[in-house]
């Protein structure tokens, strides 16, 4: 009964879940504006914490940062209820498409309808980056850690592991003052190991499990092995849909051609390339999880098995995918909160947040880079709309009149429209 007093609170992560674009550091924006400005569900400085506590873990930062919200309102059952409601709609639209692919392949896909949301969603990272900066950047050590951060990101944009090792980095630094103590002592939490077990039997079970249904040609192998195959994505990825994608199109459409599996004559799960790419390309442009493609390469995999099976992927590919990230950040949250009693990790904040604004701060620098440099070195004009979108969506942002959910529906009747 507790969760129906949270019903405005599920009914804003569905409509976040149906108009936040721009992946993780887009998703940022949009939480600091919809859950932070406007409804008041936590204060930025939290929003800030939990944004990079999720950066220390691999899985997908945003949904987790979104189940930390829900999870700090209502405890786990409004933090699972707020992870279904988020990751559902993306996932129901890419197993679609698995079903479609061949549908919207011969259609043609018009796409227009989406291009000003890559713009739309730099202006969000500005919006959020802005707003952080007065929060976090307050000293000469600050700003170090966040020019460092900056550059860094910007170089190493696509790198799995620079997002983590600059938390880390950031953390230690502040660590070399005496000056900040904790100011209250944080009473003991007991830490339950429950969700760190199943983590790691579900790794152990499901890696022996799948390896022994190909070796043994079991009739559900294929499930099996997208299990696993999902699980691991979901347990092992650092630094969100970039790292994703190149891994899942490892395993997916280079590995099968692989002379080595090829003279095994194991059928192993396979998409052809034209129909990852497409995959790929669409997760781009929907709002939601990039993680979502999970949905879509489960489906695929199981195509040849017929539609129940090529759902039953679909299902498989988007539990399998998200359970990790769940599992990891319920139960290391808690521990984190044990832990900042502790002045080294108390200081550490300090850096920790100065981290998070460079890597937003690099993040929007690499992202114009891509989009509007990107245009000079092809040859092409800087497109004058895109950098009015990125203008009008801070400047509507910071105006705290427009609700995101507006300026989204705004950018996409302007791309249906020009």
């Amino acid at each position: 009964m507790a969760l129906f007093n949270h019903t405005h609170f599920l009914r804003a992560v569905f409509v976040h879940s149906i108009t936040a674009f721009g992946g993780p550091q887009g998703h940022m924006g949009m939480m600091m504006k919809t859950f932070v400005q406007q409804r008041k569900d936590l204060t930025e400085e939290e929003l800030l914490e939990y944004n990079g506590f999720c950066q220390l873990l691999p899985g997908a930062s945003s949904t987790q940062t979104l189940t930390l919200i829900g999870y700090k309102k209502g405890g786990i059952p409004l933090a699972i209820l707020t992870l279904l409601i988020w990751i559902v709609p993306a996932c129901t639209l890419m197993g679609g498409v698995s079903f479609l692919l061949d549908y919207f392949n011969d259609m043609g896909l018009n796409m227009d309808v989406f291009k000003f949301i890559q713009p739309m969603a730099i202006g969000f990272i500005v919006y959020s980056t802005f707003r952080i900066f007065g929060i976090a950047i307050h000293n000469t050590i600050t700003q170090v850690i966040m020019i460092v951060a900056t550059v860094a990101t910007f170089l190493a944009f696509k790198s799995p592991w620079i997002f983590p090792a600059l938390i880390v980095a950031g953390g230690i630094a502040t660590n070399f003052s005496d000056k900040r103590i904790p100011k209250k002592i944080f009473a003991d939490k007991k830490i339950k190991w429950g969700n760190i077990l199943i983590f790691l039997a579900l790794f152990g079970i499901a890696g022996y499990l799948s390896e022994t249904a190909s070796r043994q040609n079991w009739a559900n192998r294929k499930s099996i092995n997208l299990f696993e195959n999902a699980y691991r994505f979901g347990s092992l990825v650092f630094g969100g849909g970039d790292v994703l994608m190149p891994l899942m199109y490892e395993q997916y459409v280079t590995r099968p051609e692989t002379k080595r599996v090829q003279e095994s004559r194991r059928d192993v799960l396979r998409i052809s390339r034209s129909d990852f790419l497409t995959g790929s390309g669409i997760v781009r442009a929907i709002p939601g999880p990039v993680f979502s493609i999970g949905s879509f390469t489960g489906g695929m995999v199981m195509r040849d098995e017929g539609p129940g099976m090529q759902l039953l992927g679909c299902i498989i590919g988007m539990v399998a995918i998200f359970l990790p990230s769940a599992l990891l950040v319920l139960f290391f949250f808690p521990v984190w909160n044990n832990l900042k009693k502790y002045v080294v990790i108390f200081r550490s904040l300090e850096g920790i947040n100065a981290a998070v604004v460079g890597i937003m701060a690099g993040a929007t620098c690499y992202l114009i880079k891509d989009t509007f440099l990107g245009s000079l070195i092809e040859g092409k004009p800087i497109g004058i709309w895109d950098l009015l979108m990125v203008a009008a969506t801070f400047l509507l942002l910071n105006s705290n009149r427009v609700p995101a959910p507006w300026v989204v529906l705004g950018c996409l009747l302007l791309g249906w429209l020009l």
